[in-house]
Parts: structure tokens; C-alpha cells; sequence
């Protein structure tokens, strides 16, 4: 019988209705609490230590596991999240690019965030992408407005067409150099002209990451700086991915156990080809599903979204329960 073990996945964790940007798509502080009781009333919380021991060591994981996840590296795993594990004594597992905890740069991925998050009328961002992108055409060879527009604007559980075509063509369509460009100026223009305040704002620093490992959380690789890594090349990847080794090892990470969470849940078959030559024990997926822990599937492991479960301590379970 195949083991299981529910992952859930978490971002922004924040007072949302009290901060400066409600629009923002996070969980609500209170509502991390309920979830979290339900959590622990219904399923084992488990470390990752656990589950890669499960794997290597062909260890027991308990009946109807859990191990809970939060990605990149936002001030809100520390300052929010950070003191009710501790106080429950439960283990995260954090996972946060390199670029955001050492050099003070914003995330391509938030500045996005924070640009939807701060322009109500999203059709309104989508013709100032269109504006932009003709200062870009000739000179990179673009398609038209219309062409990208009908390859990206395809709507999903979460967001309208308007929100995917906006966050694919800044994200992985354009040419780094054009969408990076564009990005910036949008952000300058709805959100802030002061990228290194703003960062400072928004993720952890080296030492608070540092008080988190030395204080039991799991600290795992997020890559250099956030890219779609099955869009690079393997060498490309390989930097990515050699960097976040450097950055557990730096916070005083055991390396025995390093972990991988592909940012935009992006990877090929280069990616597993190098995270098994840097000795990496598995790697975290946005498939959504249970994940089945296996050593088959150590590099693919499937999570669920903080939305896929109940956020009332006293909930009844839903379906993922039974698949756990």
C-alpha cells in the first residue's frame, strides 16, 4: 500500500483587511488559525525529516499526514506564521528564492501581485500592457496584441482571463528583458518607486530566516530568482538551483535533507536530472492532488492549496480528506 501524506501549500499569510493592499490573494490571519486547529484535529502534522525518511529509510509515516508549506519567503512566515508553529510545536517547511533574502530585489511574481492587487479595473492593466509592448515590437520581433492576448488569457479556478493573460505574458512569454522592463514600469506607476524599501517590507531577512532553522522550521531551495526553470536551459537551471543548495547550507540547513519547491510548480526532465546529481531528497509540486510518497515520486509530489481546505477548526472534512 502506498503511503500518502497531504501537503498543503501557503503564501501570504497577513491581517489582509488591515494592511495596505486587502486585494492582496492570501489567507487571512484568523483564518490561518482555524485552519490549522482543523488541521491538527483531523490529520498527524508531520516534519519534513518524516516524510524523506519515509522515502529513504522506508520509515512509518502516521495515518492521515500532513506537512505544511510556505513559499517564498514573505516577512509574513515570520512575523505571523513563525510564532503560532512554534507555540503549537509543529515544523514548517519555508521555501524562499535567494534574490529576495540577500540582495533586497522584488520578485517579478509580487511585483505582478502587488501591481493586480493595487488597480481595481483589470482590463485598464491589460491596455497598459498593450501600450508597452509597442515600444518593444519591432525591435524584439513581437506578435500582436490580439496573437498573445488569445494564447494566455485563459481563466482558471482562481483567476479571471484578464488576471492569467497579465500574469503569463509578465511572467514567461516576453523576453526576460521586455517583460522585465514592462514590469517595472507598472510597478513604479500603481505601486512604488522604492524597490529596496518595499522589499525590505515584504520578505525575511537572512537572520530571521536563520532564528526560524535554528528554532526547528525546515528550510528547503526556491532557486536563485524565481524563474520558470523548465524554461531555462540546464545550465541556466543548474545555477538556479546550485544557489539555493549555497543558501541552506548558509542558514545552517542540513544538507542530508535538502529540499526543492519549483517556483510556479515549473520543471522538466533536466530539473529532476540535476536535483538527483546535487543529491536533493524531493522536490514540491502545484499538482493538486495527495501526494504519494515514493522514491518514484520523490521529485514530483503533488500539494494542496490553503483553499482546498477548510478553514473552521470545527469543519466537517471534505473530499481530500478521504484520499489521504
Amino acid at each position: 500500500m502506498s503511503k500518502k501524506c497531504t501537503i498543503v501549500m501557503y503564501h501570504y499569510v497577513r491581517d489582509l483587511k488591515h494592511t495596505r493592499y486587502p486585494e492582496i490573494k492570501g489567507l487571512d490571519l484568523p483564518l490561518f488559525y482555524e485552519q490549522i486547529a482543523y488541521l491538527q484535529k483531523n490529520y498527524s502534522i508531520i516534519k519534513m525529516e518524516e516524510l524523506i525518511d519515509a522515502i529513504d529509510q522506508d520509515a512509518e509515516l502516521p495515518s492521515n499526514a500532513c506537512l505544511l508549506t510556505f513559499d517564498d519567503g514573505y516577512i509574513d512566515h515570520y512575523t505571523n506564521v513563525f510564532p503560532i508553529l512554534e507555540k503549537k510545536k509543529l515544523q514548517g517547511s519555508f521555501f524562499l528564492p535567494v534574490k529576495t533574502a540577500l540582495e533586497n530585489k522584488i520578485l517579478d511574481v509580487n511585483k505582478i501581485h502587488f501591481i493586480l492587487a493595487s488597480v481595481a479595473n483589470k482590463e485598464l492593466l491589460v491596455q497598459e500592457i498593450f501600450q508597452q509592448l509597442n515600444e518593444y515590437r519591432e525591435t524584439y520581433k513581437l506578435q500582436s496584441d490580439e496573437f498573445y492576448f488569445k494564447k494566455l488569457a485563459v481563466a482558471n479556478r482562481y483567476d479571471s482571463a484578464s488576471i492569467i493573460f497579465i500574469k503569463r505574458i509578465l511572467q514567461v512569454e516576453l523576453p526576460e528583458v521586455v517583460r522585465n522592463a514592462i514590469t517595472d514600469v507598472l510597478f513604479r506607476k500603481f505601486v512604488s518607486a522604492d524597490e529596496t524599501a518595499f522589499s525590505r517590507e515584504l520578505y525575511m531577512s537572512m537572520e530571521q530566516v536563520e532564528c526560524m532553522q535554528r528554532n526547528g522550521m525546515h528550510i528547503g531551495g526556491h532557486g536563485n530568482n524565481h524563474y520558470w526553470l523548465g524554461s531555462l536551459s540546464k545550465e541556466l537551471q543548474r545555477i538556479e538551483l546550485t544557489e539555493s543548495v549555497k543558501l541552506v547550507e548558509r542558514v545552517g540547513g542540513n544538507l542530508d535533507y535538502w529540499t526543492m519547491c519549483y517556483p510556479y510548480g515549473n520543471y522538466n526532465s533536466d530539473t529532476i536530472d540535476l536535483l538527483k546529481e546535487l543529491k536533493c531528497k524531493v522536490a514540491l509540486t502545484t499538482e493538486v492532488d495527495v501526494a504519494k510518497v515514493s522514491d518514484a515520486r520523490r521529485f514530483e509530489l503533488a500539494r494542496l492549496d490553503t483553499n482546498d481546505i477548510p478553514k473552521d477548526g470545527n469543519a466537517q472534512v471534505n473530499d481530500w480528506y478521504g484520499k489521504s
